[in-house]
């Protein structure tokens, strides 16, 4: 009883970023959609927006609960490319920056290691 509650806690404390980020991202993609469209991904706008979409009914789905191995499937397909394409340290130029889209870079590498976590779960 006590480790279901654990792991519920868990998977809604890990759902929050994704959720607000990508109803953000849907609502105004904003600067997102130059990066996308830097990186060659194809209608950037479209891209961030669908993006932002899956990140808010995935991470719905996994705060509740609510097929949580699919949820984080779903957020873990996007959340490597948003990684790589978002917070690329590796191309800035100034130490401040770098170190700035490091912190994300990892923070990011974190979560995907929560979203396995989740994935290699034998709760459904």
């Amino acid at each position: 009883m006590v480790q279901v509650m654990i792991q519920r806690m868990g998977q809604l404390l890990l759902a929050v970023p994704f959720i607000l980020g990508g109803w953000e991202a849907a609502r105004d993609p904003g600067y997102r959609v130059e990066q996308a469209a830097a990186a060659g991904v194809p209608r950037p706008e479209m891209a961030v927006r669908a993006n932002g979409f899956i990140m808010v009914v995935a991470g719905i789905a996994l705060a509740f609960g609510r097929l949580p191995r699919w949820a984080a499937a779903m957020l873990a397909m996007v959340l490597i490319p948003t990684t790589l394409t978002g917070h690329a340290f590796w191309k800035e130029t100034t130490s401040k920056q770098r170190e700035g889209q490091l912190t994300h870079f990892v923070k990011n590498l974190s979560m995907l290691g929560g979203l396995l976590e989740v994935l290699a779960g034998s709760h459904e």
